[in-house]
């Protein structure tokens, strides 16, 4: 396992923070573990470098611990029952003895945020996130298979659909985001009684992504971004995928996932509603 110390974060963002957090609280201390496994997509990897120095940061401010482990036979019922919240900041797991360990973590009240990436599963996918994981999917985010996504990576504007949640308090009715690769799924959430959808695009962001596909331009839908299930401690952020200079060769990052003051809130709150 290792964490994360040291992490830098900027003047401006902090002072967001602050500003939009009771400092005067006295908030109990909690614990956070994030997976990962950081090999595919460079995009998904500097996701996750930068997630471990925020989360980090955002711990010593908010009062929480943030640990980190790329070793998924972690994921068992000892260690997860040492954690308030579990994050899946790129894949989900794939060993049958990991996924029946989670599954027992969240029917047993366990917290889980998962990231982009997270949600993705394909019939003979070229990640080897097939489609093999009925309840994961469909009935614990309900969104069932991934259908298509935008390209590249661009900003939205996004629609707080639930002003009244826990994790969309302090936020305006519309932000935008840092830039990402939205995706769209098979199952329509709207249809769904126990999804609860706090967050989706805003029509004024069409059309939206740049190609150079047609169908990775969208020009009308409605997708959801951000959303939770009633029956479960949990949030599905469709955020961690940033823009990269592929083009130009350099492969660096040319975005950030937490350049967003708004979504940073958002992501703060979902902590504190978890956690607490």
């Amino acid at each position: 396992m290792s964490l994360y110390s040291n992490s830098k974060i900027t003047l401006f963002s902090l002072l967001i923070i602050l500003n939009s957090c009771n400092t005067n609280e006295i908030r109990k201390e909690f614990s956070v573990i994030a997976f990962y496994s950081g090999e595919n997509d460079l995009a998904h990897i500097s996701f996750i470098d930068e997630a471990h120095r925020w989360f980090t940061k955002i711990g010593e401010i908010q009062n929480f611990s943030y640990d980190s482990t790329n070793d998924w036979k972690n994921l068992n019922i000892d260690f997860l029952s040492t954690y308030d919240i579990v994050l899946f900041l790129d894949i989900r797991p794939e060993d049958p003895s990991q996924r029946e360990a989670f599954e027992k973590y969240m029917n047993n009240g366990g917290a889980w945020i998962g990231f982009h990436f997270a949600g993705f599963s394909l019939q003979n996918s070229a990640y080897d996130t097939d489609w093999d994981w009925d309840w994961y999917h469909n009935e614990f985010l309900g969104s069932g298979e991934y259908k298509g996504n935008t390209w590249r990576p661009t900003s939205a504007v996004l629609k707080v659909e639930n002003q009244d949640h826990p994790i969309t308090k302090n936020l305006p009715s519309t932000f935008n985001s840092a830039p990402n690769e939205w995706y769209s799924w098979h199952n329509d959430l709207t249809e769904n009684p126990d999804i609860d959808i706090l967050v989706s695009i805003d029509p004024s962001s069409f059309p939206l992504g740049t190609g150079p596909k047609e169908w990775e331009i969208w020009t009308e839908g409605y997708y959801p971004v951000i959303w939770t299930n009633n029956n479960y401690r949990m949030l599905y952020v469709n955020m961690g995928h940033n823009d990269m200079d592929y083009d130009g060769g350099t492969n660096l990052p040319l975005s950030s996932t937490f350049n967003s003051n708004e979504q940073n809130t958002l992501l703060i709150n979902a902590l504190n509603w978890l956690g607490q």
